[in-house]
């Protein structure tokens, strides 16, 4: 009778861990994405996209081949004689064109844009999100195409916002170092920290110490990464070329530390800017003038 109810015990812990493991990786993989036609409507009411102007944008569509077989969708504006672009690398749950708001700061400049569709995300393929994973390797494809298209006697800047900003650095850090200069705007420094403390935030009462590890075994069985291969703080000491550090200090989504640490991290041309207003990645929209500002400074420094 012991024996069975101990039995019956492991077999209750077992289901309850694979119900947890798969309901964590579930959510972590195929994190709800939004409709590219809500974020352009979002981003319009916002001024963040003026629907005219950009139609009236000299642009191409174009795909990319992925070394994971699938394409990656992206639209390259190019209004300037001028051999500079910026690679677009947007967050988790948008699209390519939620980062106009940062493209129209950079067409300002005389820069061209190159904005494309994370994995799984607006016209991309791809079956999982992976935080910067597999990420890096669709971001380097797009690098590729652009210095392939355009020549090797172009400057090329990449810009990310929040998983984009660690995709950046994690691109940086572990292929390929030719693009001149990085801005990355709310970036996390450790995906295991990262999913840690939003894990408490959420039911404050599970320990992370026994769950995360189990979410993570289910990871690695369903989508083939380990959220300790997606760290931007153990390969931001291997980017050679300066970055320009953005966060608000009111962001409780990726707590602003992250990228305090980054920065101390970081060797060699580096600046950060820590905006006094805004949540997660409101940087730009609370505080604009500051933001464009350190964008000037950091361009005029490192990069004219």
């Amino acid at each position: 009778m012991k024996k069975k109810s101990i039995l019956t015990g492991l077999t209750v812990i077992g289901a309850a861990a694979t119900a947890f493991g798969t309901y964590f990786s579930e959510r972590v993989i195929h994190i709800k994405k939004k409709d590219e036609k809500e974020i352009v409507d979002r981003d319009t009411k916002l001024n963040h996209i003026h629907p005219v102007a950009f139609e009236n944008l000299p642009k191409k569509e174009i795909w990319i081949s992925s070394p994971y077989g699938y394409k990656i969708n992206a639209v390259v504006i190019k209004p300037f004689e001028a051999k500079q672009f910026v690679i677009f690398s947007h967050g988790v749950t948008e699209s390519k064109m939620s980062s106009m708001k940062y493209a129209n700061l950079f067409l300002d400049r005389g820069f061209n844009v190159i904005l494309y569709d994370q994995r799984r995300h607006g016209k991309t393929g791809g079956n999982t999100t992976s935080y910067g994973y597999f990420e890096k390797f669709d971001l380097k494809a797009v690098v590729d195409w652009v210095y392939e298209h355009e020549g090797n006697d172009i400057t090329v800047g990449i810009h990310g916002e929040s998983m984009g900003a660690a995709t950046t650095l994690l691109y940086a850090g572990e292929l390929d170092n030719r693009a001149d200069f990085y801005v990355v705007d709310c970036p996390f420094s450790d995906l295991e920290e990262l999913l840690s403390y939003q894990l408490k935030c959420e039911t404050k009462i599970l320990p992370t110490k026994l769950f995360l590890p189990l979410g993570d075994f289910f990871i690695k069985i369903r989508a083939k990464y380990s959220f300790k291969d997606v760290s931007p703080i153990s390969v931001v000491d291997q980017i050679p070329q300066p970055i320009l550090f953005i966060h608000s200090e009111k962001d409780d989504y990726i707590l602003p530390y992250m990228t305090k640490d980054l920065y101390k991290q970081k060797k060699g041309p580096k600046m950060l800017f820590m905006a006094k207003n805004g949540a997660h990645a409101q940087s730009l929209n609370e505080n604009r003038k500051e933001y464009e500002e350190a964008i000037d400074i950091f361009l005029k420094k490192y990069v004219f």
